[in-house]
């Protein structure tokens, strides 16, 4: 058994910079966090020609015929396209898992990648760095699938922490945040995440985005710019230790992220969110490319008994967490060698999937 898992990640500023389609003319940046939430990737030998793949989150299973090839299609084609990338076709059991669930503004999809990659180059017996991993997982997201998602979520799963991450055409670059333990733990104790019960697909949300940030004039990128602005403002909040302006910052990006596309929130949303900054939270969004999973919030400990109860009566559900330093990384490692299986070279490295 091989077991590796990858954190997920709240977006704290900047998200929808890492889009291509921004990036490549404006250059992105985002500022992330890693939290002590984790997909899991379970890997075991199996003794015929197939290769299994089931998923816990997805609620599917499959086996692939090594001799039939396989459709590419879907919730398990990206995981597919992985195995294929090391030359995978047989021989070999894999098993995903989520403490959250599928399409709720963590970053799973792209944690889940990112966790599979560092399981297979492990097997391959490769000590891929940090930048290695995150970059082929961007790479068979969004240039092999065709994914219109951005860059954030495989650096801040590989990489893990509180991080500034850049985007540019030529690459990806991630730059640790560094707070003392006072400020870390004011930080922790600040945040609060409540599940509004909603999942959505980001990719309608993000492809819509996407077309719309390809016009230069266009309002979409505008308020990109401006959500970039809120980048370096928190960033500068957190490395000076102003962090009472975090839940400011939060709100006028949250403010501007509604306007990206049609989706990113709704009426229920919007309640939610209200009643929230009534009840004493000083600012927040909704994780992710929105139209539903978390609600983020900076919210100061003595209102935040407050916020709980007002929340609890529209049906939320509050979730403790606190931030990870880690990345992926392997808990587990006794499975041999697998035959056939390699480690793919060359089209992406340094490219930061900027070919997109």
């Amino acid at each position: 058994m091989l077991i590796a898992r990858a954190p997920l990640r709240v977006s704290f500023a900047g998200g929808g910079t890492d889009l291509e389609a921004y990036y490549s003319r404006f250059g992105g940046a985002v500022v992330s966090a890693t939290i002590n939430k984790y997909f899991y990737v379970f890997l075991s030998r199996t003794i015929d020609d197939m290769v299994q793949i089931t998923s816990s989150e997805f609620r599917t299973f499959e086996r692939v015929d090594a001799e039939e090839g396989d459709s590419g299609e879907g919730d398990l084609a990206y995981l597919k396209s992985i195995l294929s990338e090391f030359g995978i076709a047989r021989g070999l059991c894999v098993f995903t898992a989520s403490e959250v669930p599928p399409g709720t503004g963590l970053g799973s999809s792209s944690t889940v990648a990112v966790a599979l990659v560092k399981a297979l180059a492990t097997l391959c017996q490769r000590r891929a760095s940090k930048q290695e991993i995150a970059e082929l997982a961007s790479y068979i997201e969004i240039v092999k699938e065709g994914r219109p998602i951005g860059l954030q979520d495989q650096f801040a799963a590989s990489f893990g922490g509180l991080n500034w991450i850049e985007f540019r055409p030529e690459g990806t670059s991630v730059s640790p945040i560094q707070l003392s333990l006072e400020l870390r733990d004011q930080l922790e104790r600040s945040l609060m995440l409540f599940y509004t019960g909603a999942s959505r697909n980001a990719a309608t949300i993000l492809d819509s985005q996407k077309r719309s940030s390809s016009d230069r004039s266009s309002s979409v990128t505008k308020s990109l710019h401006g959500i970039k602005g809120d980048a370096f403002a928190m960033r500068e909040a957190l490395e000076t230790g102003r962090m009472r302006e975090i839940g400011e910052i939060l709100h006028r990006s949250w403010q501007r992220k509604r306007l990206l596309a049609t989706g990113v929130s709704n009426d229920r949303l919007d309640r939610l969110y209200q009643t929230a900054l009534d009840a004493g939270a000083s600012g927040g969004k909704i994780t992710g490319a929105g139209g539903g999973g978390f609600l983020l919030l900076y919210c100061e400990p003595e209102n935040q008994g407050r916020v709980t109860s007002a929340l609890r009566g529209f049906g939320v559900a509050r979730m403790a967490f606190h931030l990870d330093d880690g990345g992926a990384q392997v808990l587990v490692n006794s499975v041999p060698h697998v035959p056939g299986l390699s480690y793919p070279e060359g089209k992406w490295i340094g490219t930061g999937a900027a070919s997109v």
